[in-house]
């Protein structure tokens, strides 16, 4: 893959207080992205979750953020700009995982993954203005599959995450009604669609067609049944 050539970071905003925090796995054939597969190779799949991976982190990077976080299973690649921290994931269920990467925060921390290529900087602004967490003690990203793509806790707490059951239809459902349930404020931003399937795919480039994810889908040219 050809080496990351990153923007810098948005110096015209100051840094607020959160940490951004990305949870990932390094693109790896076999071990990324397997639901594209077919109509992809698992070294196409590999490469679209990279190109994915690398649009997330050019997005984080333009945020004014405390601390910038690649939360990551296995090792950082070509696609790693500088300014990103790296930290190793927990072992665990995702549900674990994701409670060790709030674990590691003391302040407020908003966690994104690397299946939304397409999100800009304006997804995440409500959260990370300077009012976002003003009468606001969550905020919740719903997908489009009923999961979840970013969740901001403005006192980390590894308990609100551990238990709750991933990768099925309700567990944005879920994992809302903990939130609610302990009693937090929550605030909603936009709904978004994961990359999942090579349709996902398709749809997602679309929405960022100049990002590296799109240019990657049009080289490796599938043709997907919308």
């Amino acid at each position: 893959m050809t080496p990351y050539t990153p923007a810098s970071a948005d110096t015209s905003l100051p840094p607020g207080p959160t940490t951004v925090l990305v949870l990932a796995k390094e693109p790896v054939p076999g071990r990324v992205k397997t639901r594209l597969t077919p109509p992809f190779s698992p070294e196409e799949a590999a490469e679209l979750a990279a190109a994915s991976l690398a649009d997330t982190l050019l997005a984080v990077l333009s945020l004014p953020a405390a601390r910038r976080v690649l939360v990551l299973e296995g090792g950082p690649g070509p696609w790693l700009p500088p300014g990103i921290d790296v930290v190793p994931q927990c072992s665990g269920g995702l549900d674990e995982r994701l409670a060790g990467a709030f674990g590691g925060c003391d302040g407020p921390a908003l966690l994104i993954g690397m299946d939304t290529p397409q999100i800009e900087p304006a997804h995440l602004a409500p959260a990370l203005a300077p009012d976002g967490w003003d009468r606001c003690d969550a905020w919740f990203g719903e997908a489009e599959d009923g999961g979840f793509w970013a969740l901001g806790l403005a006192s980390p707490d590894p308990a609100l995450l551990r238990g709750v059951p991933m990768s099925v239809p309700e567990t944005g459902a879920v994992q809302r009604a903990r939130l609610l349930g302990a009693g937090l404020s929550v605030r909603e931003l936009d709904r978004l669609r994961d990359v999942d399937t090579a349709e996902d795919a398709v749809r997602v480039a679309g929405l960022a067609p100049h990002g590296r994810f799109a240019a990657t889908l049009g080289r490796l040219n599938r043709t997907v049944a919308r």
